[in-house]
């Protein structure tokens, strides 16, 4: 498989230098970050002849940031959709809302390094002319968001967030606003939805979020990890993260590796690298030192790839593409020889099925029908015609809802079963006609 030039440029990723998760105690600590630079990046924008709102977002454009909430839209070309600036309020919402199975990055920048993601926010308010950003935090993080709120609160002592912010005549204000404890609400208009006090349905598009956001005015949506990579770009320049692993999809990116390995956890590296070198050099192979058997490089949403289908495959958009998968959220899931995957595919449908907002009608009764038939297969009552219901299912799914949760799980059973074929058909009874009975029709 090709690596389109990503394995050269992340080639020596044992010698990177984090800069998301940097090795500093307590820089959760606002003194502790300002002892390390934080905040200059933020005074320069603010009061340098250097930066206006355009030559900020145009640096981003430069650095070719992808975002890292999953969908890898280019983060400069977004900031760029909103409109030209008018006597209307306009918003940022950061998207910490972090509930996708597999993930687990935005916590531990929330938890370690969260002023870099406020002062991202900070620059990306100026860069669109913002007032006001709303860090929707997943309910579940209720620790993560009280240090939040005890830190911001020394950002506006300080005068670093709110009316004229660091003596300049910018202002802008953060609201840390708890998650309603559902994973529609990390899709990008249920999250607005829900911010204004709604039930989290998902809305249609367009009007899309630039045009009409919250409460009808102009908004940006951004990921956690995507707004703390801000910083650094303005800091060391666009050409410098630009030069950082893949070359289409370049900069640091957190890779959370979990299942079946040695060592798993949140690691910091270019992106690129090879999936092989996460798996045993990073993770430290796979546990109990058997086989490798799948894995899903991108979150429960992203098509499984089989063992044999990885060699030469690294983490970016385009080669995952091409080996049948995608980026997502650079959340790996590693699954050894002795896994069933008709279990854990039954497993994964349910999680969806359970939070489908049920305002699509293919999403509501399709994520329902797929656990319900992976159930019967898994508990031994399947039969081979199964399979392709399974399949048309998926079908009836993808691309006719609202938002992109059935696809989200409709994409693993498809590919599951695909690719795992012979597995599900060892589970599945032949025919529904008992064999030895003779069903000819008498007079």
């Amino acid at each position: 498989m090709a690596t389109n030039g990503a394995q050269s440029k992340a080639g020596d990723w044992r010698n990177h230098k984090r800069v998301l998760l940097p090795p500093i105690r307590d820089l959760h600590r606002l003194e502790v970050y300002e002892a390390h630079g934080g905040y200059q990046t933020l005074r320069e924008v603010l009061t340098s002849d250097r930066w206006d709102p355009k030559s900020v977002i145009e640096e981003v454009k430069k650095s070719k940031l992808r975002g890292r909430g999953g969908a890898g839209f280019p983060t400069g070309l977004k900031w760029s959709f909103m409109p030209p600036v008018d006597d209307r309020p306009r918003f940022l919402c950061c998207n910490g809302d972090e509930s996708e199975p597999g993930t687990f990055k935005d916590r531990q920048l929330m938890e370690f390094n969260p002023h870099q993601i406020f002062e991202g926010i900070l620059i990306a308010c100026y860069a669109m002319s913002v007032r006001t950003c709303y860090l929707y935090v997943r309910g579940e993080f209720a620790r993560w968001i009280e240090h939040m709120e005890r830190e911001l609160e020394k950002l506006y002592a300080k005068g670093y967030v709110g009316k004229n912010i660091m003596g300049t005549d910018f202002s802008a204000d953060i609201v840390i606003h708890k998650g309603a404890g559902a994973y529609i609400c990390g899709e990008e208009s249920s999250l607005m939805e829900s911010v204004e006090g709604k039930r989290a349905y998902p809305r249609i598009k367009p009007p899309f979020p630039a045009q009409r956001g919250l409460w009808g005015y102009p908004t940006t949506i951004n990921n956690v990890e995507t707004l703390a990579n801000v910083p650094l770009i303005l800091r060391n320049g666009g050409e410098w993260f630009a030069s950082i692993g893949a070359p289409n999809h370049p900069g640091p990116v957190l890779y959370g590796i979990s299942g079946h390995v040695n060592r798993p956890g949140v690691y910091e590296y270019p992106t690129g690298m090879l999936i092989t070198d996460l798996i045993y050099e990073v993770a430290g192979g796979i546990r109990g030192g058997k086989k490798l058997k799948a894995v899903i490089p991108g979150g429960s949403s992203t098509p499984p790839l089989r063992a044999d289908m990885i060699d030469g495959v690294t983490m970016d958009a385009e080669s995952l593409r091409e080996a049948g998968s995608m980026m997502g959220t650079a959340g790996l899931l590693v699954l050894d020889e002795d896994t069933d995957m008709v279990s854990w595919l039954r497993r994964v449908a349910h999680f969806y099925a359970h939070e489908s907002c049920g305002q699509c009608t293919p999403c509501r009764e399709g994520t329902g029908w797929l656990e319900n038939i992976l159930t019967r297969i898994d508990e031994g009552e399947g039969r081979l015609r199964d399979l392709d219901l399974l399949l048309d299912l998926c079908d009836q799914m993808e691309g006719r809802t609202v938002c992109a949760l059935a696809d989200a799980a409709a994409w693993p059973v498809r590919y599951t079963i695909l690719r795992f074929r012979e597995e599900f058909e060892a589970r599945c009874k032949p025919s529904l006609v008992p064999t030895g009975i003779d069903l000819t029709p008498t007079s």
